[in-house]
């Protein structure tokens, strides 16, 4: 016999809390205690584990679903379920634990659609809003835009309530840079460039939810002087007087587009405030060798007053937020750097003209505005604000709640404001919340080996590329080579040869000869399927697994379209193969039950193409599934389906794909 008896006087710092073990009892166990106001750190693991609730009152978190915590309540935690419990009473919560490995179940666990799914929880899935100043390259589309809209489409395939935002970063100091050269005003440069941002995101297939234009949105400028207010309420943002830059010529404020020099950290050439090899940012006052854009003298270094936040005090909580979400290893490292620092005090303020003055007034910053960094933190909830307002959903800027789920996606020169900066904001304008965010980022896309510029003229323009012939092609080129782990590289050459090798050659070819096949031997409609052989069961049995590759793909915790990219095309190689191998006897009377049977396979692969490929490519799919006489995919498919017999199949007479010459004849 055991007994166990609760014991305060030995427990010990555990996930936050107090925990004590439980010895003998063949499975991990222990008591645990959760002082009032206090949580537990969020985590999951490979184990299955329950809670049994003793004393006290509080509330669970499970993968951002909240339930009632209070004594006679169990709760149990599969593998990999985000756990988190709060104490919201005045006594303290204390509650029993075991826990146990079960391979098996863990498997399941791993792959249960369930598990990722999101239920009636509102997905709020921002791509970084592009600067206006400029139109959008190959290199944008490849990364937060391609990847966002498909994050999308395959959640609402699965019934999610996900909602695709982004808009234009309108206050950033680059547009100031771009009126200048343009010779008109920052906010005539802004407005001209996010409606072509605008038409091209159109051209890519991709129309946001909400797409937000901050100089001119409703209540926008408000809305971000109160989000202010609240850091500067929270004591936690407030003047210092620190070093800064300033042309030795005209005496202008440097910072961003008008500085640049040598990253401090891994010696890298940066521009002001970050660095665009190794994610760190800058002060500007900390640049080697800084060289100013708006003079050839060496800039002056002088101390100036500005809205600064001690970020080096957050590491903690820094982590706290990413053990509850998705956070990738290379975000994580980042933050280690950072917070290896000493210090690391941020201006969140800037002398400039262009942009939104802090409310607060007689501090010494006169003539300064917000940093657009911090501004776009208030910029998602504001965004989520007016998408509500739109299709009549209580959502509020200045009240966000735990039962959101944001995803971000943003390339990797952004991840500290994405991962590191807006994490503390969001604790220091809003406490009681505490954020559920996913993160996905990309690496930088290549042009024939080198950066995109379009100083140097070095880029592919949406609109040169994107008609509604090749859409789908580039969807699917970029989709198959976006810079997800690492760099990559856009060559045109490479995509001609996909395009007309891979699409033309191998998906157009096989489903136009299927068309030719049913047409000639079934009179143009479906056939039934008839004797089965053991070839196909095993060829029905490889599409289930692709079917469960590409929905790995395309899952919240796995996302790669350079994977889902790949399973599409494995679909068609795998199924090109099996008719090869079925066709020696395709002809023959005597094999004619097993032929059909063939066939009838061959039109359930194309029918689980034309639902797959909808997020990556979503012309396609709905072409496809017409050429099927099916209606347009909506729904995500849970197994591999036959086409019904007697439908009419229209594949021979269908052009899915055009060779990519012609791809480069867009709206220029």
């Amino acid at each position: 016999m055991i007994i166990s008896r609760y014991d305060e006087s030995v427990l010990h710092e555990a996930f936050g809390i107090g925990m004590s073990g439980v010895e003998g009892l063949g499975v991990g166990a222990g008591w645990g205690r959760v002082a009032p106001g206090r949580s537990s750190a969020a985590h999951q693991h490979d184990e299955t584990e329950f809670f049994v609730i003793v004393a006290g009152r509080g509330e669970f978190t499970v993968d951002g679903r909240r339930h009632p915590a209070e004594p006679g309540v169990l709760a149990l935690f599969e593998p990999f379920e985000t756990h988190v419990l709060t104490n919201t009473g005045s006594t303290d919560l204390v509650f029993l634990t075991q826990y146990w490995r079960d391979s098996r179940r863990a498997v399941a666990s791993s792959g249960d659609r369930r598990r990722t799914a999101f239920g009636d929880r509102p997905v709020f899935v921002f791509s970084t809003p592009p600067t206006p100043n400029g139109d959008l390259h190959l290199g944008h589309l490849s990364g937060p835009y391609l990847g966002a809209d498909a994050y999308v489409r395959f959640q609402r395939m699965n019934g999610a309530d996900a909602w695709h935002l982004t808009g234009s970063d309108d206050y950033q100091s680059y547009v100031v840079g771009a009126a200048r050269a343009r010779g008109e005003s920052p906010a005539e440069t802004a407005a001209h460039y996010s409606a072509e941002i605008r038409r091209t995101l159109a051209l890519m297939d991709i129309v946001p939810d909400q797409y937000t234009v901050t100089d001119t949105a409703p209540g926008y400028r408000d809305g971000l002087r109160d989000f202010f207010s609240r850091l500067v309420a929270s004591g936690r943002v407030s003047v210092a007087e620190r070093d800064a830059l300033f042309d030795a010529v005209t005496g202008g404020y440097l910072y961003e587009v008008d500085v640049s020099g040598g990253c401090p950290g891994c010696g890298a050439g940066s521009g002001g405030n970050i660095c665009e090899e190794c994610g760190e940012p800058n002060t500007v006052a900390d640049l080697t060798a800084p060289r100013s854009a708006l003079s050839e003298a060496e800039p002056l270094r002088r101390p100036q007053a500005r809205w600064s936040l001690p970020l080096h005090e957050f590491g903690p909580e820094v982590a706290e937020h990413h053990r509850a979400g998705r956070v990738p290893a290379r975000l994580r490292e980042l933050a280690a750097r950072l917070f290896a620092r000493p210090s690391l005090d941020v201006p969140v303020s800037h002398p400039a003209d262009w942009g939104v003055p802090p409310a607060e007034n007689g501090t010494g910053t006169d003539g300064q505005v917000i940093w657009v960094w911090p501004e776009m933190s208030y910029g998602f909830l504001h965004g989520i604000e007016a998408l509500g307002n739109r299709v009549g959903r209580e959502w509020r800027a200045a009240a966000p709640d735990g039962d959101w789920k944001i995803v971000h996606f943003f390339g990797y020169d952004n991840s500290f404001y994405h991962a590191v900066l807006y994490p503390v904001l969001y604790r220091l304008a809003h406490p009681g919340w505490r954020p559920d965010i996913d993160y996905h980022v990309n690496e930088f896309y290549l042009l024939e080996g080198a950066k995109f510029s379009t100083s140097r003229r070095h880029a592919i323009w949406g609109k040169e590329i994107l008609t509604p012939e090749s859409v789908d092609a580039v969807r699917y080129f970029l989709a198959r080579t976006r810079p997800e782990e690492e760099r990559t590289d856009f060559r045109r050459a490479a995509f001609e040869r996909t395009v007309d090798t891979t699409l033309i050659g191998g998906w157009q070819r096989w489903l136009g000869g299927l068309g030719e096949r049913i047409a000639k031997e079934y009179g143009g409609s479906a056939p039934d399927a008839g004797t089965w052989t053991p070839e196909h069961s095993a060829f029905l049995a490889r599409l289930g697994g692709r079917l469960a590759a590409v929905t790995g793909a395309l899952r919240s915790d796995g996302f790669s379209l350079n994977r889902a990219a790949a399973e599409l095309d494995g679909i068609v190689e795998d199924t090109r193969r099996f008719s090869r191998q079925e066709s020696p006897t395709a002809h023959d009377d005597a094999w004619r039950s097993e032929s059909r049977t063939a066939i009838a396979l061959e039109l359930a692969a194309a029918r689980l193409l034309a639902h797959t490929a909808v997020p990556v490519m979503p012309r396609f799919g709905a072409k496809l599934a017409a050429a099927l006489g099916l209606p347009e995919p909506a729904d995500w498919p849970t197994t591999v389906e036959l086409v019904p017999p007697g439908a009419e199949i229209r594949l021979a007479d269908t052009v899915f794909f055009h060779p990519a010459a012609a791809a480069g004849e867009g709206d220029r």
